[in-house]
């Protein structure tokens, strides 16, 4: 009987030469389908006062240089994809074929609120700027579960289920190349996004909201530049 499965298995691959669907046929049969499945998640966040607002400024790209920085939300993200998946080779035509399994991994590293030193905890300048990073940091988590459902619906469409061909010894590398040139730049493409919503939350009717706050309190503390939040 062994001997029978094992003959059955080299006319269908040998069949190939002629016919390259035995040899569809015995890949789609024998392996897994192909699946990619992605998950969130974050590690929560952190409050930090040590920074003067002077080195806030410094530590934010692109704020106008007559800004001062006085309190400022750091998410940074991670991506990590994961991919396997079995293959079989078809000698005589020197193809094979992949179900790949693809997993992703997408989190944000713990977020940072920063608010400088000059506004001591518990005070009411404190309290106001916080509760605008917090906004901050709402808008970050609540964009990352739109980033799944889109990524998630993209890899749906890509992986359906059957299997990858190529010349045999090539398939790996297609699929990292894959990663690297497509899915990588799509979901940080994604992520970026969410900034417009960031945006949202700085305007000017916000500046100046808190600029009066607490008796006029930040303002005093900082001069007349107009304060930037982020």
């Amino acid at each position: 009987m062994r001997a029978i499965v094992c003959l059955a298995l080299w006319c269908c691959a040998s069949g190939a030469q002629a016919g390259p669907g035995l040899f569809a046929l015995l890949c789609e049969n024998t392996l897994e389908k192909s699946l990619a499945t992605i998950s969130t998640s974050s590690q929560g966040y952190s409050v930090d006062n040590s920074k003067s607002f002077h080195a806030l400024r410094e530590m934010k790209s692109g704020a106008p240089a007559d800004a001062e920085v006085v309190g400022m939300t750091l998410a940074r993200s991670r991506i990590e994809f994961l991919q396997s998946g079995r293959t079989l080779n078809n000698w005589f035509t020197g193809q094979e074929c992949m179900a790949p399994r693809v997993t992703v991994d997408l989190y944000y590293l713990p977020i940072v609120i920063y608010i400088g030193r000059e506004f001591p905890p518990g005070s009411c300048a404190y309290d106001e700027i916080l509760a605008h990073e917090m906004r901050h940091l709402n808008a970050y988590l609540a964009h990352l579960p739109k980033v799944e459902e889109a990524v998630r619906k993209s890899l749906k469409k890509r992986f359906i289920g059957k299997p990858m061909y190529a010349p045999s010894g090539e398939l790996r590398g297609q699929m990292q190349r894959e990663i690297d040139d497509q899915w990588l730049p799509y979901i940080k493409r994604e992520l970026v996004a969410g900034e417009k919503q960031q945006d949202l939350i700085d305007t000017p009717q916000e500046y100046a909201r808190l600029s009066r706050v607490c008796e006029g309190k930040v303002q005093s503390l900082i001069g007349p530049a107009q304060p930037t939040r982020r």
